[in-house]
């Protein structure tokens, strides 16, 4: 099925490519760089895509034509993922969760409650010192990333009753990110995780396969999720990244001055999403509150966090050589510290 599901996914790159060379017209001797993700169109990951293509079509407009094909259009992120490594694809977004499956450094990106604020969580992406031997560390595999978005925190939504207590996960089927982090995470939690693909869990929560979820409030509203499930809780477990993979062959075929614009197009994407992040947060509350009916709950979270540490010990055993950066992160976290 998997191979169904790729061969599909290349098909799909195929006829897409074909049906604009053939209206583009003055594109034919342009090179096309082909951007997937998972999102809508309303989503900010979208609204920073759409920044870098404009600034790439200003610069070097001659010489590229930018597409972004989003909603799974590619398939899914896993796809996505698969299609930038053999170079099908030039980039895709994928969640930091999916590319702990090829290299296990970014394992530490899914511990739960990693940063200890928000501040903490942005000034720790921000900086080459932390990001830099993560990033680098699927270049073996194809593909690099180029530059981090911001995907809020991941908290828990359910069908049936608000989750307040790791108590309120015994016996439920929550759909996870698929990493192993998360299936260990939602273990120690009481709950029974279910990976799945993003794509599928709308329909996952609407049949029952699932009780619940987490993820950020965006779900909520741009993927129908706060249709099903009416509460969420606040347990804030995870900020996971997303991040904007490139295939190394196109990245270091780049002249040195192309890739500086490009370079500069990933900042410009990185600022444009993280603004349009908060605000599309705050509307999706708001249409979660007044066109969903979901309600808010915000537990205590430190039996969350007291449940889940054992698991910060077992992968840095495990990953010693990101001990260094799991220290540049807990400085950050000391000098932008939650407020009490």
């Amino acid at each position: 099925m998997r191979g169904i599901k790729k061969w599909g996914a290349l098909l799909c790159v195929t006829a897409l490519s074909v049906t604009c060379l053939a209206g583009c017209g003055s594109s034919e001797s342009k090179r096309i760089i082909r951007i997937g993700h998972n999102q809508s169109t309303a989503h900010p990951s979208h609204i920073g895509m759409m920044a870098f293509q404009e600034y790439i079509h200003e610069e070097l407009g001659d010489k590229y034509v930018v597409e972004i094909y989003p909603s799974e259009l590619l398939g899914s992120q896993a796809d996505m993922v698969q299609l930038t490594q053999t170079g099908a694809i030039d980039f895709c977004i994928a969640s930091n969760s999916l590319l702990e499956t090829f290299s296990k450094n970014y394992s530490i990106f899914n511990l739960p409650y990693l940063f200890g604020s928000a501040e903490a969580y942005h000034a720790a992406m921000d900086d080459p010192a932390v990001v830099d031997p993560i990033f680098d560390a699927t270049k073996a595999a194809g593909f690099t990333s180029v530059t981090w978005l911001d995907a809020g925190t991941r908290n828990f939504y359910t069908i049936d009753k608000p989750i307040e207590s790791p108590a309120d996960l015994k016996g439920l089927k929550i759909r996870v990110q698929q990493s192993p982090t998360n299936v260990a995470m939602m273990e120690l939690l009481g709950g029974k995780a279910t990976p799945m693909s993003f794509g599928d869990v709308y329909t996952g929560l609407q049949t029952g396969i699932i009780d619940g979820a987490e993820n950020n409030e965006l779900a909520l509203r741009d993927n129908g999720h706060g249709d099903v499930c009416k509460h969420y809780s606040y347990d804030m477990h995870q900020m996971i990244p997303d991040l904007l993979i490139g295939n190394n062959a196109f990245l270091e075929g780049l002249p040195a001055d192309e890739r500086a614009i490009f370079e500069e197009g990933f900042k410009i994407l990185n600022q444009a999403q993280r603004e349009a992040w908060v605000l599309g947060v705050e509307d999706s509350i708001k249409n979660a509150v007044e066109k969903q009916g979901v309600n808010f709950y915000y537990p205590d979270t430190k039996p969350f966090q007291d449940a889940v540490m054992p698991l910060h010990e077992s992968v840095l055993a495990d990953l010693p050589a990101i001990q260094g950066t799991y220290d540049l992160i807990q400085e950050y976290n000391a000098q932008f510290a939650a407020a009490e």
